[in-house]
């Protein structure tokens, strides 16, 4: 089936997604614990904005202000009732702005978790959660989605439940999950897990890879275990403007425009076909991946000691894979000396 993500990506060798939603809406006035989804009826032009802003920056890709969007998390807000209408909006206000861009530019309806524990450790069932993100998917697509973006998942069900939904709504899909506990999901998924699963689905994404989680060092990593489980999909890495710290009152990420664009190169030669920010990622990162991925070379897929060299060090001394593979024991040797070396 033909759609507007799959054309571009069979035209070109990458493609520079968005950067952070909370972030710049933080900054455009956005209160902490208010709902950003209730601008998409209430501040219209901000979120205008906010998609403007990644597409003037140079991505080809943007996610919709949807990411809290269903009614797990809108009823946080006594909002529940109002999945169908704040999803469209939000995908609506993204069309327009992509039809002006004067190119082709992917809208994409952004999918978050529904923040709730699936059985049988917690009370949410595979139907509801089915019915959670069909209901969001639905308003997405009747807003003019291109495709929906299933983002920062860390169960296995909820993914597949969502991949469900997609399947129900008729619409493609990309999916990433956030690994951010030693190169696993905080449910215990490993890249090389995630890989099997996804090449499972009955209805399988467009692209999978990860999001958000701890650093850009590790989510290369990460990036590298797709590569390496031999992944017959495009990878999508969209990590984390540096590290989070706490400064004058609020949340700074230190990641550099000058270090995204050395990250932005590195996961394009890991073997990322979609390449983008999560937290912390501002416009004037984005312009900076943009320009490095337009005017530096393709180089060989770099090795752990480049990354760690270009971006820091990793988090853990280990990525997650499963123990006793050869590739994962040289991944331990590799990272464990680079960690030594910068005790």
């Amino acid at each position: 089936m033909s759609n507007a993500l799959s054309d571009l990506l069979a035209k070109r060798d990458w493609l520079l997604a968005d950067g952070a939603t909370g972030t710049n809406l933080f900054n455009m006035g956005l209160a902490s614990g208010d709902a950003p989804e209730l601008w998409n009826a209430d501040a219209q032009d901000k979120i205008r904005t906010l998609y403007r802003n990644a597409v003037d920056a140079g991505s080809d890709l943007f996610l919709t202000n949807t990411f809290g969007g269903n009614a797990s998390r809108l009823k946080l807000h006594d909002a529940q009732g109002r999945v169908h209408e704040l999803n469209r909006l939000g995908a609506a206000l993204g069309r327009e702005i992509a039809d002006k861009s004067g190119r082709t530019v992917i809208v994409a309806g952004s999918v978050g978790p529904t923040g709730d524990i699936m059985s049988p450790m917690g009370s949410l069932t595979h139907e509801l959660a089915v019915e959670m993100f069909h209901e969001q998917a639905e308003g997405l697509k009747d807003g003019g989605a291109d495709v929906l973006w299933v983002e920062t998942i860390s169960a296995p069900e909820e993914y597949k439940a969502a991949a469900e939904a997609a399947a129900l709504a008729g619409m493609p899909w990309c999916g990433t999950m956030s690994f951010d506990t030693a190169g696993r999901t905080m449910m215990g998924v490993t890249s090389a897990a995630m890989s099997q699963m996804v090449h499972k689905l009955k209805h399988k994404p467009l692209a999978f890879g990860a999001n958000c989680g701890v650093g850009a060092s590790d989510l290369l990593r990460t990036v590298l275990g797709f590569v390496e489980a031999g992944s017959e999909l495009p990878i999508i890495a969209k990590g984390n403007a540096g590290i989070p710290k706490y400064h004058d009152g609020h949340i700074h990420y230190d990641g550099t425009p000058a270090l995204m664009a050395d990250y932005a190169v590195l996961a394009r030669d890991c073997g990322a076909r979609i390449i983008g920010g999560c937290c912390g990622t501002m416009p004037e990162h984005l312009r900076a991946m943009r320009e490095a991925l337009e005017t530096r070379a393709p180089g060989p897929r770099p090795t752990l000691e480049a990354i760690t060299q270009a971006l820091g060090g990793f988090s853990s001394a280990v990525d997650g894979t499963e123990e006793g593979s050869d590739t994962d024991s040289r991944r331990a040797r590799t990272s464990g000396r680079r960690r030594r070396s910068e005790a």
